[in-house]
C-alpha cells in the first residue's frame, strides 16, 4: 500500500458482502471535497462465493461458538485474499485505507447483538495497510439499530434525488427532508427471491421472468401484509432471523403451490410495501441487484407516483460498497458517519474500528 500525495483526494477500497450471498463487492474509489463531496469509481468487481462458502455462511447461525470463531478467522483470511486479488488485477498502486463491512451472521439489535465476521485485526496485517471495519457494533452499544448505515452516504453523495432505494438482500430507503434524512429497512428482497429461485436450481430469478409467469396467491399475500414489522415506526431494521420466522413461515404453509406463484406473490408484496413508503413526488434512485428485476421495477412503478431512476451499472451494482468506502473515509477523519435520527442511537457518532498493521486498535 502506498499513500497518494494529493491531500484533497482520498483513495479508498470499499468491500461489501450482502445477506443474499451473491458475493463480495469491491470498489476502488476516489473521493474529493470542495463544497460538497464527490466520487469517482476507478475500479470494481464482484467475486462470487463458491458453493462451499455459500453453505458455510448460510449455516453460520446454527454452529457453536468455537466453530464460529474459526469461521471468522477463515473468512477474514479469505476476504483478505479477495482484496489482494482485486488490488493486483486492477494494478492499484496507491490506497489510503480499506473499508470493509464484513458479512453479517447475526443482527438482533433489540438484544444488543450484531455480528459481522471478517473484521479481525489480521486483515490489516494481511493487506499491509489500514483497515476500517465493524461499523455496526458501536451503534448497537449506543442503543441504536446498527442499521441502516447507507443513508449517511446517500445524504452526501446522492441528495439530488428525493429518495434513494436499495434493493439488495433487504430493501433500505433514504428519504431526504429539511437537509436531513429519514431512513430504515422496509422488507426482505433478494434474500427471499433467491431462496425461492434455488428451489428451481437457479441462482436467482433473472429479470423476474419466472415470477412474471406466476399467479397471485391472495391468502399468502395477505399473510405477509399483516406482519407486525411493517406497522412499526422507524428507526427499524431487519435481519435474516426475521426472514426465517416471518417470511419463510408463510412459505411453509403454501408448499403445494408452484414456485412461480410464490415468486410472483412475494414480488408483488415487495412492491406493495415499498410503494407505501415512497414520497408522493419527485424521483427515487434505485440500486442493488433488485434494480435488474424488471418485473419488480414495473410493479413498483405502477404503484408509485415517483419517477424511478436507474443509474449506471457500476452504481447499481456497487453503491453499498461505495458508501462503506465513504463511511470508512469519514471514520478515518473522526467525522460523524452514523446518524442517531436514522438508527435510534443515543447520539450521532463516528463508528468503526481502525486497524493499522503492527499497531493497536483505535
Amino acid at each position: 500500500m502506498t499513500a497518494q500525495s494529493n491531500p484533497n483526494k482520498h483513495l479508498i477500497i470499499g468491500c461489501m458482502s450482502g445477506t443474499s450471498l451473491d458475493g463480495i463487492d469491491l470498489v476502488y474509489v476516489s473521493f474529493s471535497k470542495n463544497k460538497n463531496w464527490s466520487f469517482e469509481i476507478l475500479a470494481s468487481n464482484t467475486y462470487e462465493y463458491n458453493r462451499d462458502w455459500k453453505i458455510k455462511l448460510a449455516s453460520a447461525t446454527e454452529i457453536d461458538p468455537a466453530d464460529l470463531k474459526k469461521l471468522d478467522f477463515d473468512y477474514t483470511h479469505f476476504l483478505g485474499g479477495m482484496i489482494l486479488d482485486f488490488i493486483a488485477q486492477n494494478n492499484i498502486k496507491a490506497w489510503d485505507a480499506v473499508a470493509s463491512h464484513g458479512h453479517t451472521i447475526f443482527h438482533q439489535p433489540e438484544k444488543g447483538l450484531t455480528l459481522q465476521i471478517g473484521n479481525l485485526s489480521s486483515l490489516a496485517e494481511q493487506l499491509g495497510g489500514p483497515v476500517i471495519c465493524d461499523f455496526r457494533v458501536q451503534d448497537v452499544a449506543l442503543g441504536g439499530q446498527g442499521a441502516p448505515l447507507v443513508p449517511m452516504g446517500d445524504l452526501h453523495l446522492f441528495n439530488q434525488y428525493e429518495a434513494c432505494l436499495n434493493l439488495g438482500g433487504f430493501s433500505n430507503l433514504s428519504v431526504f427532508k429539511n437537509q436531513g434524512v429519514l431512513a430504515y429497512d422496509i422488507c426482505a428482497v433478494n434474500t427471499v427471491l433467491n431462496f425461492l429461485a434455488h428451489r428451481l436450481e437457479l441462482p436467482y430469478d433473472d429479470a423476474g421472468k419466472v415470477a412474471r409467469k406466476g399467479k397471485m396467491i391472495p391468502s399468502l399475500f395477505a399473510f405477509w401484509e399483516r406482519l407486525e414489522f411493517y406497522v412499526k415506526k422507524p428507526p427499524k431494521s431487519l435481519g435474516i432471523e426475521w426472514v426465517q420466522s416471518s417470511i419463510y413461515s408463510g412459505i411453509d404453509q403454501f408448499t403445494n403451490y408452484p414456485v412461480e406463484d410464490l415468486l410472483h406473490t412475494y414480488t408483488l408484496h415487495i412492491a406493495e410495501q415499498i410503494a407505501k413508503c415512497l414520497p408522493d413526488q419527485g424521483s427515487v434512485l434505485v440500486t442493488g441487484g433488485g434494480a435488474y428485476n424488471t418485473f419488480l421495477i414495473e410493479e413498483l412503478q405502477k404503484k408509485s407516483r415517483l419517477k424511478i431512476v436507474l443509474p449506471t451499472p457500476a452504481v447499481i451494482d456497487f453503491k453499498e460498497a461505495l458508501i462503506f468506502a465513504f463511511l470508512g473515509l469519514l471514520r478515518s477523519q473522526g467525522a460523524v458517519n452514523c446518524l442517531a435520527s436514522v438508527t435510534g442511537a443515543k447520539q450521532d457518532h463516528s463508528s468503526g474500528k481502525i486497524f493499522i498493521p503492527n499497531s493497536e486498535i483505535y
